[in-house]
């Protein structure tokens, strides 16, 4: 795939995400993966029953390439608004189901395929945080990534839809992958990965169904992406120091309609309305 989202960072901001790196990995780490809860058919079901924290992106059709954020939290069963709807941009063809906690099939909708320039829709797992400097500003597990840290979106690969080191498999390995997670270090500066969020889609790396989805950031607020989120570098730190893993937080994506249709047997929040 090809990305198109250099966020606009201010010095200050530079300064602290490129500081320094994280030694290397002894093992590769995976874009998504399966815990034993995804298993059960209940989850399917009631794919945000575990969650006490959502973030949740919608947009106005299936098409569309941009939307709103809104994050939402519980200490029981009723959810609250924290914050205020940000502003993000999507796939540049904008939405298809995809493959996470939700039961699939759903009744309508395209589905979701490797290179179709669609954000992955459903409700998804967020295994953890990413970037180039030592620290992910979160709670969440963090990867500090390397030049040598590449996501594998060659469908054919043993490695689809995982982040893997090319000093652990071989270069040969990684090769035709258009995805290094360094890509200052590969792009004269390019800080497009400085920060970022794992979307668990495609948790059993079924090659063709879609590969290394994340939240990451803008270049733009006009700009669209291959398949991700982007958003604003102020939107990103402040999602990352609230999202706390003890909490399971999850992404609900979905058009506006979906989500209205879904709302009540997903237990669902109520919505901020749209800008």
């Amino acid at each position: 795939m090809t990305r198109s989202c250099l966020p606009l960072f201010s010095a200050a901001t530079l300064a602290l995400l490129l500081s320094a790196c994280a030694t290397p990995r002894t093992s590769p780490a995976p874009v998504a993966h399966e815990s034993p809860a995804a298993a059960d058919s209940g989850v399917a079901r009631y794919p945000v029953a575990s969650a006490s924290q959502l973030v949740v992106v919608t947009a106005p059709g299936w098409d569309s390439t941009e939307g709103q954020m809104q994050r939402f939290e519980r200490d029981g069963v009723a959810w609250r608004r924290v914050g205020s709807a940000e502003a993000i941009r999507l796939g540049r063809s904008g939405l298809a189901w995809g493959y996470g906690r939700h039961a699939m099939p759903q009744p309508a909708g395209p589905v979701k395929r490797e290179g179709d320039g669609r954000s992955p829709a459903g409700v998804f797992d967020l295994p953890g945080a990413f970037g180039y400097g030592p620290t992910g500003h979160s709670l969440m597990p963090y990867e500090a990534m390397d030049a040598s840290d590449w996501c594998m979106d060659v469908p054919d690969s043993p490695h689809y839809n995982r982040i893997v080191d090319a000093r652990q498999v071989g270069e040969s390995a990684v090769a035709g992958s258009s995805e290094p997670m360094r890509l200052d270090l590969h792009h004269d500066g390019d800080v497009r990965y400085a920060l970022g969020l794992k979307v668990a889609h495609n948790p059993d790396n079924v090659p063709g169904r879609g590969s290394c989805i994340f939240l990451h950031l803008w270049r733009s607020p006009e700009e669209t992406t291959a398949g991700c989120t982007s958003m604003a570098d102020s939107s990103m730190l402040t999602l990352l120091s609230w999202l706390d893993p003890q909490r399971h937080p999850v992404l609900v994506l979905l058009p506006e309609a979906e989500y209205a249709r879904l709302r009540g047997a997903w237990n669902l929040p109520a919505l901020e309305p749209a800008r």
